[in-house]
């Protein structure tokens, strides 16, 4: 069965690189705070592509476990997660180092420094000229990919215990990189989907210009028939720990209810697994964000896996 979900995935959103490059990992600074150092490193995701990230690394822990922090659709990106702008809310890379964790957060093609020249944040013209046969989403998977092997070359790092963490367009890369890597060992996601077969504006994901995510979707969304929805995906992560939180009234999405169907479907495949523990939903009613309350969830759910 995960081989067949694997392969609609792909038919969708076209091959995602697993070859494991040299990064070549280097670190351009670093500044020391009370608790953690923030490194500005960079290495490469393909033959070409060098990118820069934020790597926390807290002190006096050997063998820590590590978060990749995914910034939500902001035009900063790394720079969100790691503090530096955008909401103090969102800054996940540094709160998770403060609690004992070594963090990254890298930004995706198309944000913060991967802006291409002369165009807006999450403009994909370049990339789709490019990459005809490709789509944003695999290639935000490929490079999510990288982004875990470069904890495997941070000495500080317990492979055995890692995980990632994300909101929005964050949340929706940490699935799918949940899903296609086994690597990950625990997974939260914060209104990062809404299922296809049940979403009122299912041309979301694929907008006439900007940020496209999956052209591919196109012809589904007009029969109204798709080759899968994000239950298949979550029971791909299987027996992984993920946490869906999602708000009920999220704006942003037409259906957010049908996130708890999706996790109710897929915790069969958990059950099977013996692992039914290892799937949850955590509902509220603070609009499309992460809050106080919201956070403390996901902290227990990662010092209870990792």
């Amino acid at each position: 069965m995960r081989s067949q979900i694997e392969a609609a995935v792909v038919d969708l959103s076209g091959p995602v690189s697993k070859d494991r490059i040299d990064l070549q990992l280097k670190t351009v600074d670093e500044v020391e705070f009370r608790g953690f150092v923030r490194k500005r490193i960079n290495y490469f995701v393909d033959a070409w592509d060098r990118i820069s990230a934020w790597l926390f690394v807290p002190d006096g822990k050997d063998e820590a476990p590590a978060i990749l922090c995914c910034h939500q659709q902001v035009p900063q990106g790394k720079d969100e997660p790691a503090g530096l702008e955008g909401d103090a809310r969102m800054a996940l890379a540094q709160h998770y180092a403060e609690h004992g964790f070594v963090t990254l957060a890298p930004d995706c093609i198309t944000a913060g420094d991967r802006v291409s020249m002369k165009l807006k944040p999450y403009d994909t013209k370049t990339f789709y000229k490019d990459n005809p046969k490709s789509s944003v989403t695999a290639k935000m998977l490929a490079d999510h990919m990288r982004a875990i092997d470069v904890f495997s070359e941070v000495k500080r790092v317990d492979a055995a215990r890692v995980g990632v963490v994300g909101h929005g367009l964050g949340a929706y890369n940490a699935l799918l990189l949940a899903a296609f890597d086994d690597r990950i060992q625990a997974c939260v996601a914060s209104c990062g989907f809404t299922r296809f077969a049940t979403d009122k504006e299912p041309q979301r994901w694929l907008p006439e210009e900007g940020f496209i995510l999956l052209p591919k979707l196109k012809e589904y969304i007009k029969s109204g028939k798709y080759p899968l929805d994000w239950e298949h995906l979550l029971a791909m992560a299987a027996p992984s720990p993920t946490l869906i939180i999602t708000t009920l009234t999220d704006a942003a999405y037409s259906n957010p209810r049908s996130c708890q169907k999706a996790v109710t479907s897929a915790s069969r495949i958990y059950k099977i697994l013996g692992a039914q523990s290892a799937i949850d939903f955590y509902g509220h009613h603070d609009g499309h964000r992460i809050t106080p309350e919201t956070l403390e969830v996901a902290d227990e759910w990662f010092e209870r896996w990792l």
